[in-house]
């Protein structure tokens, strides 16, 4: 079953094979990789850490172990003497294994190594280039060069009875074992990144689906085409068009828009301050075509309600005017030729049925009839110095006579050129407009007149249209102003409504009341000048 109401039907442009894979999967992927290189440098930074922590704390405790030795009685009686090395070394190196350092090295005064874990390096130098501060009488933690290759080590002086110093011990750890410690740390937090990555993907997923049926399921290409489609749209149309946020704000314009608004240069820009008179029709349902005052000109406003915003398109009435007008004149025109038309053909239908009679001087007179009533029309537009408004009476004058209606020009009907130039399209919309009215009040009844006053002054222009119809029933007096109320059916009513608008909006005025059986409708028109009346 189609909809009551058609909507907008569009077409969601499609991606090429081989694209980019969906918003989820790219959010995804960049994910990962986001987690993965955070981890590597969290990673990074920790085994740097326990790295640097694992130095500080294996220097102390090879510091505390070489004190230990520097105070044992063996190491302090017999480093001096000749059996320093049977006596020493053995004690050291089980002391070592007991302890769990890598290698502890007791030299004597002159750096010559008494115990050392490998045999081979007894009797040699110690290396390393520190003994200097423990000679000195300083305990020192420092990383060096050995003979066993890289190491934390502390080192202690070992001090005689009588308070000299004869000696060092030297308790170390090797850094590549504590670099293979730091690793092995880090390596047992690998389960528990996969554990925070596998977290991390599966809620990717659940945030990118959450996010693509946000964008209505459309791929971020395709949102993009939309928004070129739609700003292509609203530059190309001819309404004007606002985006109104919460009923004040204005946050989108189109080219059309922004016409009349130009001092609104940046947005948003509040509607309250530029356009107060449309406010109103914001606060409820949709609105379509109301009647609203824009800067002093008539436009059409429809309203479409949309998730907190509005819609409005708005039209220039004027437009609207100039289109009912030309159609306006091609009906009027069909309907004089039509005229004169059939009231040519009756003429030559009688004059040749005189003629046959050979009633010569009734044919005559006829002639000089017709002639009269012709000059006679002719002379009161003597006076109208504004060419299509002269066409329009007389087409409205031929058109009479077929509905049998007398149509009169008042005697003294004047227009100055001036107004031609300056408001041609109004003069001919309201003037026809009215007698129209008049005329459709008055056809087919006895005696049918309708009578036109055109006359200007130094205020302004007025025009006068009276009929002798039934009038306006008073309690309908109020409402034939109104847009789209007609006593005459469906799809009328909206002469007289576009008429009083234009003229509130120039400071016109429509007035109509009933006088001796007859209903006058009165327009006055300022004298104004043309740039007041541009937008």
């Amino acid at each position: 079953m189609q909809s009551a109401t058609p909507q907008t039907r569009d077409y969601i442009p499609t991606l090429n094979s081989g694209r980019m894979p969906g918003i989820r999967w790219r959010f995804f992927r960049l994910l990962f990789v986001l987690f993965s290189l955070g981890f590597l440098m969290l990673g990074g930074a920790e085994v740097q850490l326990l790295y640097r922590q694992a130095l500080d704390d294996y220097g102390e405790k090879a510091l505390a172990i070489s004190r230990m030795v520097a105070t044992l009685p063996q190491v302090k009686e017999h480093l001096t003497r000749k059996d320093a090395v049977q006596v020493i070394n053995p004690l050291v190196n089980a002391l070592q294994k007991q302890v769990g350092a890598d290698f502890i090295v007791v030299g004597n005064r002159q750096g010559i190594r008494v115990a050392h874990p490998l045999p081979d390096r007894i009797g040699q130098p110690m290396v390393g280039g520190d003994n200097d501060a423990p000679f000195a009488g300083k305990e020192i933690i420092n990383t060096a060069t050995g003979s066993l290759g890289d190491s934390i080590r502390g080192k202690v002086p070992v001090y005689s009875s009588a308070g000299t110093v004869i000696g060092v011990v030297s308790t170390g750890y090797l850094l590549p074992n504590l670099r293979s410690l730091a690793l092995q740390v880090a390596l047992s937090l690998l389960p528990w990144f996969g554990l925070s990555l596998l977290m991390g993907l599966l809620g990717s997923l659940w945030v990118g689906g959450r996010i693509k049926a946000a964008m209505h399921h459309l791929e971020p290409e395709q949102i993009a085409a939309l928004v070129d489609q739609h700003r292509t749209v609203l530059d190309a149309i001819e309404d004007a068009v606002l985006v109104v946020q919460g009923g004040v704000d204005v946050v989108l314009m189109n080219p059309k828009a922004a016409g009349y608004f130009a001092d609104a240069v940046q947005l948003p820009f509040s509607l309250a301050q530029v356009w107060p008179e449309v406010l109103e029709l914001l606060q409820g349902e949709r609105v379509q075509n109301a009647p609203v005052n824009l800067v002093g000109v008539p436009v059409l406003v429809t309203v479409y309600p949309m998730n907190g915003q509005q819609v409005v398109t708005f039209r220039d009435q004027r437009a609207i005017m100039q289109v009912a007008e030309e159609l306006t004149s091609v009906r009027r025109y069909t309907n004089l030729l039509r005229a004169q038309t059939h009231e040519f053909q009756n003429l030559l239908h009688i004059l040749a049925g005189l003629i046959r009679l050979k009633d010569y001087d009734e044919a005559l007179q006829l002639i000089q009839q017709q002639n009269t009533e012709h000059t006679e029309i002719q002379d009161a537009l003597g006076d109208i110095q504004f060419p299509k408004l002269k066409a329009l009476l007389l087409g409205k004058y031929a058109y009479a006579r077929e509905k049998n209606v007398n149509f009169v020009l008042e005697p003294g009907s004047v227009l100055t050129p001036g107004w031609e130039q300056t408001h041609s399209d109004e003069i001919l919309l309201i003037t026809g407009n009215l007698i129209e009215n008049a005329l459709e009040a008055v056809v087919g009844q006895e005696h049918a007149e309708v009578r036109v006053f055109i006359g200007e002054d130094p205020e302004g222009l007025q025009i006068e249209v009276t009929d002798n119809g039934p009038g306006v029933p008073s309690e309908l007096a109020d409402s034939i102003f109104q847009r789209g109320f007609s006593t005459k059916g469906e799809h009328r009513g909206l002469g007289l409504s576009l008429v009083q608008q234009y003229l509130t909006a120039r400071g016109g005025s429509l007035r109509h009341h009933r006088k001796e059986g007859r209903t006058h409708f009165l327009v006055g028109f300022p004298r104004v000048q043309r740039s007041d009346h541009a937008v």
